[in-house]
């Protein structure tokens, strides 16, 4: 997979932003503006904005101009209401999730015929050090899987895993880091 990305991040928190300095920082994306993002929080939004990143509050619109790949950064909670928005817009685009706990099974239900990945980034990501493991699911390809590394190698490594040890993975890397300070 060549060529600069288009990236769209439905919710624009602390691990999202981090994300897009990575993408921005490695040049991953043309330009930050090639990064569409929504939040329902204002400063979430302005906090993107001011980093050149097209912020709106319409999930809709991250579906619509995303290219490449839709990051889900949002709360567990969340991740259906979401799923309803993105369904809604017919898109290519790889879905990565990143909502912790959210399992593949979920994901492929909420979001049918689409392609799926479940990662588990961790805190180390916002100094670009992070550790994320990933899950394929069932209908992605091997481009896929050199999307999810191009993504979450520009902020760190990213290494393929079962999901079933993705639960062992979120306990040991997002606690883990704590111990080293």
């Amino acid at each position: 997979m060549s060529g600069k990305l288009s990236v769209g991040f439905i919710g624009s928190g602390m691990m999202a932003q981090a994300m897009m300095d990575g993408l921005i920082a490695k040049q991953v994306v043309e330009s930050p503006a090639s990064i569409v993002c929504s939040d329902v929080y204002p400063p979430s939004r302005e906090a993107a904005g001011a980093k050149g990143v097209k912020a709106t509050d319409s999930n809709e619109t991250v579906c619509s101009e995303a290219k490449d790949a839709i990051i889900l950064a949002v709360k567990p909670f969340v991740i259906e209401e979401c799923s309803k928005d993105v369904m809604k817009i017919p898109s290519e685009a790889l879905i990565i999730s990143i909502a912790a706990g959210v399992t593949l099974e979920t994901l492929q239900k909420l979001f049918p015929n689409r392609r799926v990945v479940r990662v588990m980034p961790n805190t180390p990501c916002m100094v670009g050090e992070a550790a994320s493991g990933f899950a394929m699911g069932s209908l992605c390809t091997d481009n896929d899987r050199e999307l999810v590394k191009r993504i979450f190698g520009s902020f760190g490594v990213a290494a393929e895993t079962k999901e079933i040890l993705l639960n062992a993975v979120t306990g040991v890397s997002g606690s883990g880091p704590a111990y080293v300070f």
